[in-house]
């Protein structure tokens, strides 16, 4: 067998792989002799058919079988010791006319050759990392938001600014009739609310659905219609009030305390603005890295310059998948991938240079410290090791829940690593501006 490669330019090749008689007839003759052995050909006991009519019957099929396997291990053992970087997979030049008949056999195969490239992790301007803190407004309303919960409800005559409405929205054609409880502030423009203040006990009141809610999705819940019936929905509903209540805030007291956070956990209202602020910090802290995350990935993708071998992968991706795709879908389809495959390229090559790998403990340490986070939302707070090691046996069982878990060590190793390295500043605001900085104003 004879193995030689063309490099076309830096990013593609055609390997041609020779194959001789010697390299598969041993092979085809030891399957041949086996077949009959065991042939069951009429007229013929078994072991006795006439090794031609054998060949005849069976010769080719085998030869070819034989033939392609040889070859497959012949391009991935060459792959391997050439220590060539593909992208996607060699492709079989097109030939219609192989002699099946002949001794000896030709084939060629179109490389596409991942680039040589260099990755600059320091920006030349700063790439922000929010330290996103809970401020004593939010604090306070969530601890509002707690009151109220636990609260007392207290039933009204009519609907004041803080009220909770229960009541029915209906349309007839659409066939809306659900039961629900809204409060004023979801409600988007003070028109409606407009509506709503003085309203008693079995007033109808008439509202339109568009820009009814902020969010659109308030809308579905509110009127139980499916989630694209929702958008930009722009019809009449009526609301009829069944019933009125507002709540008696809860003390802040130690029974309160230890019903949120377990006996003498929280002792004073001090300690609880403590406890708020340090959680909901901990939950800012895994926005802000998905933030920087994002940020450096989008520089990283900009800013660092390689050709990719377009016309190959375009020509691969026409057979890669499940259906086969013609030229202008796949054309289509790589035009959608370039951007993810040009940072898979960047990721793996900074992997490389920075020695970052993920290895079968990493990612079992992953899923147990995401198995622990989850149990103690359930208030099992110490699980024993035995507890974990099984849970995470059966998740990791799942080769889906290994690939996303490894995934999420891939980018907690680069988000070290760009933190360590890339010229990152610290920026510190409360979460609402946060969002307003970043989302707009929302």
């Amino acid at each position: 067998m004879n193995i030689t490669r063309e490099n076309i330019d830096a990013l593609n090749a055609v390997v041609k792989v020779d194959i001789a008689k010697d390299d598969y007839s041993d092979k085809v003759e030891k399957i041949l002799t086996d077949y009959r052995k065991t042939a069951n050909i009429p007229g013929f006991r078994k072991g006795h058919v006439p090794m031609g009519m054998v060949k005849k019957q069976y010769g080719k099929a085998v030869l070819v079988d034989e033939v392609n396997k040889l070859l497959q291990d012949a391009l991935n053992k060459y792959l391997t010791e050439e220590k060539l970087d593909v992208l996607g997979q060699p492709l079989p030049k097109q030939q219609d006319d192989i002699n099946w008949d002949a001794d000896s056999f030709s084939f060629e195969f179109e490389l596409g050759l991942a680039p040589e490239f260099k990755v600059e992790l320091k920006s030349k301007k700063p790439i922000t990392h929010y330290n996103i803190i809970a401020d004593d407004k939010m604090i306070n309303e969530q601890i509002e938001r707690i009151q109220k919960q636990y609260g007392k409800i207290v039933s009204e005559k009519e609907v004041k600014k803080d009220s909770e409405i229960t009541g029915t929205f209906k349309n007839e054609d659409k066939e809306i009739d659900n039961t629900t409880t809204i409060t004023l502030d979801q409600f988007k423009g003070k028109t409606t609310e407009k509506k709503f203040i003085g309203a008693k006990v079995g007033d109808v009141i008439t509202l339109k659905t568009k820009g009814l809610f902020a969010d659109d999705h308030e809308l579905m819940n509110a009127l139980k219609v499916p989630h694209d019936d929702a958008h930009d929905l722009d019809i009449e509903v009526t609301f009829t009030i069944t019933e009125i209540n507002s709540r008696e805030l809860a003390d802040l007291d130690q029974d309160l305390f230890d019903k949120l956070f377990g006996k003498d956990v929280v002792k004073s209202a001090t300690e609880l603005k403590a406890k708020i602020k340090e959680d909901a910090e901990k939950q800012f802290v895994q926005q802000s890295d998905q933030k920087l995350l994002n940020d450096v990935t989008e520089y990283l993708v900009e800013n660092t310059k390689f050709d990719l071998p377009a016309e190959f992968l375009t020509k691969w991706m026409q057979v890669a998948g499940e259906t086969e795709m013609d030229e202008a879908q796949a054309k289509e389809e790589y035009e959608k991938s370039e951007k993810s495959l040009r940072y898979q390229l960047i990721e793996g090559k900074l992997m490389e240079e920075n020695g970052l790998k993920v290895d079968f403990e990493d990612v079992k340490n992953n899923a147990k410290n995401m198995i622990k986070m989850q149990m103690a939302q359930f208030g099992q707070m110490n699980p024993t090791d035995k507890e974990l090691d099984d849970i995470a046996a059966r998740v990791l069982g799942n080769q889906d829940e290994v690939r996303r878990i490894s995934e999420q060590v891939v980018s907690q190793k680069l988000l070290n690593l760009y933190k360590e390295k890339a010229n990152i500043k610290t920026k510190e605001l409360s979460y609402d501006a946060f969002v307003k900085e970043v989302y707009g104003d929302k």
